[in-house]
């Protein structure tokens, strides 16, 4: 813990908040943005999806090697380099002179995401106590649900006002607002270092997501190569060989693998993976068949707020209902969200579009904070900080996973197969919660889950960077 003045703190949570208001509106309002892009500039149609699939991507692959270097180093700097990162590739974004150049600074900018979330959160961890984080995790939350809302909307203001550039010019602004914010900060640097950490793990775990996220967007479908995909999944599986490999051998390894052996807790980081690859998916997929049923503007503009705003102005009743009602929620609405997808293979009229819209709307509203706070119940208390990581990273990679399969099958058969897949995957997750879970839980944990269901996206948002700060 680092000692600093009331202001100080103020300023470094200010910092943390600001920056965690770009992450959702990167990639929320980037896909709001594909369809001008992918017609606006040079290059293969195909790589419009890779606008969002490369920063979601590069964002989970780098977020443990991230998270460890800025715990192991100056904090305060870590932290401002990542959103110098996000601020350089935002403004050349709008400068892009093709798809391809566009994707690859996305991909950067992915880089950079990773660099602030780990910072951030390894800044207020090193600087607020125990007993305030829950407060701190709480205004972490509500500023991702807001801007995860707001994102489209915001999105398709700002291309109405200067076009898509601005789309990636204003996150780009505000992440240079971040940084400029720790200035006269103290640079929080342990006198100490946390100990040996095993690299090569989180490098390794990193190829093994950056490769397989590229071989499932790739897909099988028309002018892909058999060769490419069936190349990178291999990449992955070797990694991941090594990965095991290295992580059993290593005194510090990278990925806290004995959390993942707790059965609930396993189980509620696969459902708020679902949930937000339902969502990522949803986005993408909804406006594309809209697009097909000849929906107005006003129609469309209807159905993206169905599909957010929920998030916004339900998480407090969704706190209300998990303090006894977490397993069956959060499986009532993984099912719900399932069915609603395989609606969707049989009619695409308008009205089935707005309803379904509507219906994952309210699911994800409902379990907001639910899977996140029911999880971290299950961690003990000094090994917080590594379970809120662990969860962040296995939620970034199942949701960028379903984005990438979703986004083969979607160039492949259409994009309502490509809700077929984040619907699949809602239905896996909700078997593995009604098998790990007990039903006697939500009793059980009440005075610990009430509290931290309020912080779903929050607490494992601002937990990533601080797998190593036991």
């Amino acid at each position: 813990m680092f000692t600093l003045s009331v202001r100080q703190r103020r300023r470094v949570l200010v910092a943390d908040l600001v920056s965690t208001a770009v992450f959702p509106l990167a990639i929320t309002g980037a896909t709001a943005a594909v369809p001008d892009v992918s017609a606006q500039l040079p290059g293969p149609a195909a790589l419009g999806p890779w606008i969002v699939l490369a920063y979601n991507g590069l964002f989970a692959a780098a977020l443990l090697l991230a998270g460890a270097t800025a715990d192991r180093g100056t904090r305060t700097r870590f932290f401002a380099a990542g959103n110098i990162v996000v601020a350089a590739t935002g403004l050349l974004s709008a400068f892009a002179p093709n798809l391809p150049s566009l994707v690859a600074l996305r991909a950067v900018g992915g880089i950079g995401a990773a660099m602030c979330a780990a910072g951030g959160s390894s800044m207020v961890l090193a600087v607020y106590p125990p007993e305030e984080r829950r407060r701190v995790y709480g205004y972490a939350g509500a500023v991702l649900g807001s801007s995860l809302a707001l994102g489209p909307v915001v999105a398709q203001a700002l291309m109405a006002v200067g076009g898509w550039p601005l789309v990636f010019v204003v996150p780009g602004a505000v992440a240079a607002v971040a940084a400029l914010t720790t200035l006269g900060l103290p640079g929080l640097r342990s006198p100490e270092p946390s100990g040996s950490f095993e690299r090569a793990g989180a490098v390794l775990f990193g190829v093994t997501v950056a490769a397989a996220v590229t071989a499932l967007g790739l897909g099988l479908g028309a002018g892909v190569p058999w060769w490419g995909p069936t190349g990178l999944m291999l990449v992955a599986a070797a990694c991941a060989t090594g990965l095991v490999r290295v992580e059993r051998r290593a005194a510090d390894p990278a990925i806290p693998v004995d959390l993942l052996r707790i059965p609930a807790y396993r189980a509620y980081a696969v459902a708020t993976g679902a949930f937000m690859g339902m969502l990522v998916v949803g986005l993408t997929a909804l406006p594309q068949l809209g697009s097909l049923r000849h929906m107005g503007a006003g129609e469309a503009a209807a159905m993206l707020s169905l599909l957010t705003v929920p998030s916004t102005v339900l998480p407090l009743l969704a706190a209300r209902l998990a303090r006894r009602l977490a397993r069956p929620l959060v499986t009532t609405a993984l099912f719900a969200c399932t069915g609603t997808a395989a609606v969707l293979q049989v009619t695409g009229r308008p009205a089935a579009l707005l309803l379904a819209a509507g219906v994952i709307g309210l699911c994800l509203g409902l379990t907001e904070g639910v899977p996140d706070g029911q999880a971290l119940t299950y961690v003990p208390a000094h090994r917080g900080g590594a379970g809120a990581a662990l969860f962040s990273t296995t939620r970034m990679s199942l949701e960028t996973l379903t984005l990438a399969a979703a986004t083969g099958v979607t160039a492949a058969l259409g994009p309502a197969s490509g809700l077929a897949v984040a619907g699949a995957v809602c239905l896996t997750a909700a078997l593995v919660v009604r098998q790990a879970v007990p039903a006697r839980a939500d009793s059980a944990s009440l005075s610990a889950g009430s509290a931290g269901s309020r912080t779903r996206r929050g607490s494992a948002s601002a937990g990533s960077g601080r797998s190593r700060g036991r």
